[in-house]
């Protein structure tokens, strides 16, 4: 059986999980993507329905999940970005892992920021403060 060539196998380095988080968090847009366009959708066929859907959305936990989507458009934004620097920029491909990293530093940056905002009426809700 003849052996794969070197650095071909996969290792868990950085850009192999960089491809699976592009990957997932695509696949995650898409669905919240596809949900929002069927309740939106509901407003046409029955208001009173669409908002009784909306309404179930004003929870903590769905809360998380919008925080989820924030992070995952980011990172997949600023990713796909990165993808683009490394295929059409002569010197991508060399800067890649640096890039990368810019692209993870850049994310946990924006996520802390946008984290208590996004959050802060669901405080409200669990711990009752006015």
């Amino acid at each position: 059986m003849a052996k794969a060539p070197a650095g071909t196998l996969y290792r868990g380095r950085e850009g192999m999980w960089s491809w699976v988080a592009h990957r997932v968090t695509g696949v995650l847009v898409f669905f919240f993507l596809f949900a929002h366009v069927l309740d939106t959708a509901l407003v046409r066929v029955d208001p009173d329905s669409y908002n009784d859907v909306i309404a179930t959305y004003k929870n903590p936990v769905v809360n998380l999940m919008e925080v989820g989507l924030v992070g995952a458009v980011m990172f997949h934004a600023f990713n796909g970005i990165r993808l683009v620097l490394v295929d059409f920029w002569s010197k991508g491909p060399r800067y890649q892992r640096q890039m990368l990293w810019a692209v993870v530093g850049l994310w946990v940056v924006l996520m802390a920021g946008f984290l208590y905002p996004m959050t802060e009426h669901s405080w409200h809700v669990v711990f009752g403060s006015a």
